[in-house]
């Protein structure tokens, strides 16, 4: 933040009113114009704009140092933390050097495609914003409400068209969690999300597989073992990709007659304990016995090529992805007559509304069913 003194010429001219501004940089509005961040605050002091006599010069005087004094107060307050900030260190504390610093925390094996998600987040904010100088200062409610507008309704994938709105509120998600990291590392001591609600997601379409599309899964061959047997192992037990791959055989153990893994899901950090049947189990190289159960599955454009390969090979003309073999875990458990309350503890949700989305599948499929009743000539 900079402060500086400004002096206003009044109508007559013959005095100047003082005020200080503050100035937190500058931002770009829905239609591309730079607007400057900043703060005014009128003072209570006036200077003679020609000083005559010895009274008004040395009137002039007195108000330039008490002013220069409001200044310097104003600067101490906000180093101190009084304008949400803890030091100056701090307040000048680069946004994008921050960002970045998160970001390569994501940097895994496992969750290479979150990885990709926080660059592109990184790529749209200095579009946006292209001055690597940023600071947490001008991390304002505005400039957020800034980003999230930009994100809603301008941002554009390199073939020209507007990002999805599943993907703008995933951006916006990453910035608000670099913002609510660094409030918790005192970095600013207020959140100015507080004021700022986030973009929200539409529901995209749950592909997922019938038994009969997955028992034909079973009769044909796949390329990569491992890859068939981690997706059917995900429509038998609902786990995502990055739970299954980085599960381990010391995670499996034997509970009441039945096998259990006892693992943190990847995702949200959560413990979960998930009894699995026989045939999940058979699934489950038993080649080391030790270290990964699907030693040689890799996140890998070959993998994504092959699972849609071998579908086609079924006979399935769904566009399927590797989360699809869990939402084909939620959609038959549902479908076979099992609480909506169980499947949600089953696949790990903290909150019943977020399996909801199963539910309103399985309703459509019974309407789809009852209106495939043939005409019977009324």
């Amino acid at each position: 933040m900079k402060i500086r003194i400004e002096k206003r010429v009044n109508k007559e001219g013959d005095k100047q009113s003082i005020r200080l501004v503050y100035w937190y940089g500058s931002l770009t509005d829905a239609e591309g114009k730079t607007k400057h961040n900043r703060k005014l605050e009128q003072l209570d002091q006036y200077l003679y704009t020609n000083p005559k006599t010895k009274a008004e010069k040395q009137h002039n005087k007195e108000t330039l140092q008490l002013v220069e004094s409001i200044k310097a107060k104003r600067l101490t307050e906000a180093a101190t933390g009084q304008h949400g900030f803890t030091d100056a260190t701090k307040i000048n504390a680069n946004f994008y050097n921050f960002f970045v610093q998160i970001m390569e925390t994501k940097k895994t094996n496992e969750s290479s495609s979150n990885y990709s998600v926080w660059q592109g987040c990184l790529i749209m904010l200095k579009r946006h914003h292209p001055d690597e100088n940023l600071t947490f200062e001008q991390i304002t409610p505005e400039w957020l409400e800034g980003v999230k507008r930009y994100l809603d309704t301008q941002a554009k994938t390199k073939s020209g068209n507007l990002i999805s709105k599943g993907t703008a509120s995933s951006y916006f998600n990453k910035v608000r969690a670099v913002i609510n990291d660094a409030y918790a590392k005192g970095i600013i001591n207020k959140n100015p999300l507080k004021q700022v609600k986030g973009i929200k997601a539409e529901l995209t379409e749950r592909v997922y597989l019938t038994i009969e599309e997955v028992r034909a899964l079973v009769k044909t061959d796949c390329r990569y073992d491992v890859l068939k047997q981690a997706f059917l192992f995900s429509c038998l037990t609902g786990l995502r990709w990055s739970d299954i791959n980085k599960l381990d055989w010391s995670e499996v153990s034997q509970f009441d007659g039945v096998y259990r893994i006892t693992f943190n899901q990847k995702k949200t950090g959560n413990l979960q304990y998930l009894d699995i049947t026989p045939q999940a189990y058979q699934l489950m190289s038993e080649v080391a016995n030790q270290g990964r159960v699907f030693q040689s599955l890799k996140y890998s454009a070959y993998m994504n090529t092959e699972l849609l390969r071998w579908t086609m090979a079924a006979g399935i003309t769904k566009h399927v992805t590797f989360h699809a073999g869990r939402h084909t875990f939620a959609v038959s458990l549902l479908s076979n007559g099992v609480d909506i309350y169980t499947v949600s503890r089953l696949m790990g949700h903290t909150e019943v509304k977020t399996t909801q989305v199963y539910a309103d599948i399985i309703d459509s499929v019974r309407k789809d069913a009852m209106h495939k009743i043939p005409n019977i000539g009324l």
